[in-house]
């Protein structure tokens, strides 16, 4: 191969990888997916948005891997599917944000997930969008 075709080959790989599609639905375990119709049960989504404002840390729970929700009162509770996943977040490891912008959460802040028994460093991830659902209006 000559210098031309390798780098040819190499950009073609690289723009290969800009033009995936969307990423694929999140795999929730039995328990979790439960979880999650429990509580976004007779809510409504919204339109995703890019930040959302952090009042409470203890309202973010992980649900799997890869799915957060954080309530943010009873009638609102934001869905997260992360980018990537966290591994170690479904057998109770703890979610270190990393870098956060003030008193938000955005998409693409960073995120670790910390073993709660030796404080070792495990899976990494950022944070996905963040869709609304709100309580339905009767």
């Amino acid at each position: 191969m000559t210098g031309k075709t390798i780098l040819a080959s190499a950009l073609l790989l690289a723009a290969a990888g800009c033009t995936q599609g969307p990423p694929p639905e999140p795999k929730l375990g039995v328990r979790e997916a439960a979880e999650l119709e429990k509580a976004l049960a007779g809510k409504v989504p919204g339109e995703p948005v890019s930040c959302i404002a952090a009042y409470n840390g203890n309202n973010l729970r992980a649900l799997g891997d890869n799915v957060l929700v954080y309530r943010a009162n009873k009638n609102l509770i934001y869905r997260n599917d992360l980018l990537g996943r966290c591994n170690g977040l479904a057998r109770g490891d703890i979610l270190v944000l990393t870098r956060t912008i003030a008193s938000q959460y955005c998409r693409g802040d960073m995120a670790q997930v910390v073993d709660a028994q030796v404080g070792a460093i495990g899976g990494a991830c950022a944070l996905g969008s963040f869709v609304p659902y709100r309580s339905a209006t009767k």
